[in-house]
């Protein structure tokens, strides 16, 4: 058994999409020193398995680690951590996040028959309270 596998698992019930799920638990993995660099992790099929998910969104999570230069992906020999997350990669992963939450959220209300700047009036309307709020505990 990989030393990954077991140690990733995934929360179908999360809002955070399952590819960053799983990215963001190797990265945690690489940055607590339980990866090295130099470490094989399983196959997408293998880990795939493990999760017992479709492969492509262990495909999705692997893709968004090997752009964020954690992991390389050499072909017929495996998946390996390249280097330790940075900062601006660790920023990266939560931008993605994000912006994942953020489309989702939107396709919802745009479906509900709200225009994009009507969500983004109103966002600014509760940042506006929010604020004020804030200013008021103070």
């Amino acid at each position: 058994m990989n030393s990954v596998a077991g140690r990733v698992q995934v929360d179908f019930r999360s809002e955070e999409p399952l590819y960053l799920q799983i990215a963001r638990q190797i990265e945690e993995l690489v940055g607590n020193g339980t990866l090295q660099v130099g470490d094989q992790l399983p196959t997408v099929r293998e880990m795939a398995a493990e999760l017992s998910i479709n492969f492509n969104t262990v495909a999705r999570a692997y893709r968004l680690l090997d752009e964020s230069r954690i992991i390389s992906t050499q072909r017929g020999r495996g998946t390996y951590i390249w280097e330790k997350p940075t900062e601006e990669t660790r920023h990266l992963l939560k931008e993605a996040a994000l912006e994942d939450v953020l489309l989702e959220m939107i396709a919802r209300v745009e479906s509900r028959g709200y225009s994009f700047d009507e969500i983004l009036e109103t966002l600014q309307k509760i940042k506006r309270e929010k604020r004020d709020k804030n200013q008021e505990i103070e």
